[in-house]
């Protein structure tokens, strides 16, 4: 079970960071400020107009970077309790669109819908693109379902792990097409990144955005 939060990589160069660029910017403008009130000339001192207004600026950035760090807090607090909704998920059967399966406990699944009978290839291959396994059927007209041993085609039990698929199929004598499928598989944990919550389904990880159904 993994329930986590995490983040991407950040950096530390300011012009990547809106909020660090801000605050070493007030802190520079405040130095400043401070700089021209002790250097200034005592016989003609800096006009007052002109202090208030450099005042009024340093107060404004002040008041953004603050806000910035509030935003920022609710932001964390808003993705912390996502992830806490999310975690309800785990242990549970869920549907999701994926272009791969989950082969979990040595099997993953498939469904797919054809408008009609008609002849399906289901391919199965590995990170390289290599073929492992695959099938040719005939479909039913409706909903249609497909499980994976996680045997390769010389018969070696292969890892659990995820998995591309395609799915092919069309009338007698056409040009098989792309065919829209969903994966099933236990949900194990939730996760966030790039401020997206995700589910893991074994070792395949999808946001959440992508399920379908969720069962018992």
């Amino acid at each position: 079970m993994t329930i986590a939060a995490t983040t991407a990589p950040s950096t530390t160069a300011n012009t990547n960071n809106p909020l660090g660029s801000l605050t070493a910017n007030m802190n520079d403008f405040l130095q400043l400020l401070m700089t021209q009130l002790k250097n200034q000339d005592p016989t003609t001192p800096m006009d007052s107009t002109q202090f208030t207004g450099q005042l009024v600026q340093f107060a404004s950035v002040e008041q953004q970077v603050n806000t910035n760090t509030g935003i920022q807090t609710l932001i964390q607090l808003a993705q912390s309790n996502n992830v806490l909704q999310s975690s309800s998920l785990i242990g549970k059967t869920v549907t999701a669109t994926s272009s791969q399966i989950s082969v979990q406990g040595g099997t993953g699944s498939i469904q797919f819908n054809t408008p009609a009978a008609e002849p399906v290839t289901i391919t199965v291959t590995d990170s390289t693109g290599a073929t492992l396994a695959q099938t040719s059927l005939t479909s039913t007209a409706g909903a249609n379902a497909w499980t994976w041993d996680g045997k390769d085609s010389t018969g070696q039990q292969r890892p659990d792990g995820a998995y591309t698929v395609t799915v092919l199929g069309g009338p007698q004598g056409t040009t098989p097409a792309a065919i829209p499928f969903t994966v099933s598989g236990l949900a194990t944990g939730v996760t966030t990144s790039n401020n997206t919550e995700q589910v893991l389904i074994g070792q395949l990880t999808l946001p959440v955005s992508a399920i379908q159904s969720v069962g018992s």
